[in-house]
């Protein structure tokens, strides 16, 4: 990807996380996502706070925590509210059709899910190019496993007919901010999400996978001609 079209691409994702900004309403609790596209978001909603806007927000990472405090926004947390009004977060592929999709290739899959599950609304921001005619392909499916025994869990991964690869920094296994490693697996594509995720949930050692089924209600697509909402 040249400079000019990352550049181009930014303005596109920072342009659709304003419009999902746009549907927060005051006195709602909301869900914040993980990830660049994610930030932009934070960043926006930091904006309309700055102007008035009375929020309490969950987040999904301790890095969006810290961009949370960085713009202004109030934090809150499940021991004092047990439903989201909204998550807005971004994704790595969307199903055209079903809007199912593949998250967490940032590695925060399991709170990511844990807030878009106990939310009313999932609002996902991206640009044009992580729309799909069906997932996997030229984005692997992350999947988070405990640390203990991950040998045992990537090899058992291979035998579903996929390329597992532990994910590094560094010579270092990457690590999630509850601990645990992620696996991410080449395949080639996933005619039934669901039906891969119920087995892959079967092999012990998983703990969840990026697969984000039936979660997202609404998709705000950053495009050069401008912003375009697919609705489920």
């Amino acid at each position: 990807m040249t400079l000019l079209r990352s550049r181009e691409q930014g303005r596109e994702k920072r342009a659709a996380a304003a419009r999902a900004v746009a549907e927060v309403e005051d006195d709602m609790v909301l869900g914040l996502g993980s990830g660049p596209t994610a930030a932009f978001a934070v960043e926006a909603l930091g904006v309309r706070i700055a102007k008035g806007l009375r929020v309490a927000a969950i987040p999904s990472s301790e890095t969006t925590v810290d961009l949370a405090r960085q713009f202004g926004v109030p934090l809150t947390s499940f021991a004092k509210h047990r439903r989201i009004d909204v998550t807005i977060d971004g994704a790595d592929q969307v199903e055209r059709g079903t809007l199912n999709l593949i998250k967490a290739l940032g590695g925060a899959l399991l709170r990511e899910k844990i807030v878009a599950s106990a939310s009313d609304r999932m609002i996902v921001v991206v640009d044009e190019t992580k729309l799909v005619d069906r997932l996997g392909q030229s984005t692997p499916l992350p999947v988070q496993t405990v640390s203990f025994g991950w040998q045992i869990t990537l090899d058992r991964l291979s035998a579903f007919g996929c390329e597992p690869r532990l994910r590094m920094t560094g010579d270092k296994p990457f690590t999630t901010d509850g601990g645990n490693y992620i696996i991410d697996c080449i395949i080639a594509e996933i005619p039934d999400p669901a039906a891969l995720e119920a087995r892959l949930s079967t092999i012990i050692g998983v703990v969840d996978t990026g697969l984000f089924i039936g979660l997202a209600s609404k998709i705000v697509v950053g495009r050069a001609t401008g912003v375009e909402v697919i609705e489920r």
